[in-house]
């Protein structure tokens, strides 16, 4: 089966994580995939890895916070393959697990380029070209997409929530066209965005739990991709302005399981907060 057979999807933030994830699952679905990151060297690896497995795939590096480099990508794709059919806003970066006063000016700068404006860039290039034959736009939504709070990950939170919001009104301006504007919702991954994560003086000790969160909540990232492959293959305007999450019920079980961990390091880090 190739439900995404002879599919041109495009990937940004793709050489790596749940974006490299998803390209991997789109290609063996059929897909030929434009990898893409801001690192040369990441771009060019994820590309020989998929061509050493016998599957299609270019790629390019670019920003996804750089309005030129989005065009940049839109055209290479364009003109390695002919045509976009489904395009995955996931480039993205954390605001590490801190409180908004311990982050400078342009590091809120920067995760607001990448994680929102890079979002609202690529669609203002995508809709006027998918409008014209159709297409997809997936966009990658995250803790703080549904408007809970996300203590001390208050910027990455704020701009989850407006690609939420972003998604559903497009999706809305967009209804008469042959386009989907979706979001996908992995939920906690573990990736390594969860190594080296910036902390504060508040949040430092709380990281001795994030092992154990980690394995009572993270989605397996088989689910993510199987989601992924799945909203590709949709027909473009059948389904949009939805957002669609890969967490599934049976984390609840993994999180009861890991309840007597979750106390043993609980009582470590207030041990050492005492000490």
């Amino acid at each position: 089966m190739s439900p995404l057979k002879s599919r041109v999807v495009v990937i940004t933030g793709s050489s790596r994580g749940i974006g490299r994830a998803i390209a991997g699952a789109c290609a063996r679905a059929g897909a030929r995939v434009v990898i893409s990151s801001r690192k040369t060297e990441g771009v060019a690896l994820a590309v020989a890895e998929l061509r050493a497995s016998q599957l299609e795939a270019a790629g390019l590096a670019a920003d996804a916070a750089s309005p030129d480099d989005l065009r940049r990508l839109m055209d290479f794709a364009i003109k390695n393959y002919g045509a976009i059919d489904v395009w995955i806003n996931n480039a993205g970066i954390s605001s590490g697990y801190r409180s908004l006063q311990y982050m400078s000016p342009l590091e809120i700068k920067e995760v607001v380029d990448i994680n929102l404006l890079g979002v609202l860039n690529s669609c203002r290039l995508l809709i006027p070209y998918f409008r014209e034959r159709g297409g997809i736009i997936l966009n990658l939504a995250g803790r703080g997409g549904k408007g809970n709070p996300a203590p001390y990950q208050t910027t990455y939170a704020a701009t989850k929530a407006a690609v939420v919001s972003l998604t559903r009104s497009l999706a809305a301006e967009n209804k008469c066209y042959k386009i989907s504007i979706n979001c996908i919702a992995p939920g906690m991954v573990d990736t390594d965005i969860f190594k080296d994560i910036a902390t504060c003086p508040e949040t430092e000790s709380r990281l001795a739990l994030m092992p154990v969160l980690l394995k009572a909540f993270a989605s397996p990232m088989p689910d993510v991709e199987r989601l992924a492959v799945k909203l590709c293959a949709q027909e473009p305007g059948k389904h949009t302005g939805m957002c669609y999450s890969a967490e599934k019920w049976t984390r609840y079980l993994r999180a009861l399981a890991a309840v007597p961990e979750f106390i043993r390091v609980t009582r470590q880090v207030r041990r050492a907060k005492r000490l």
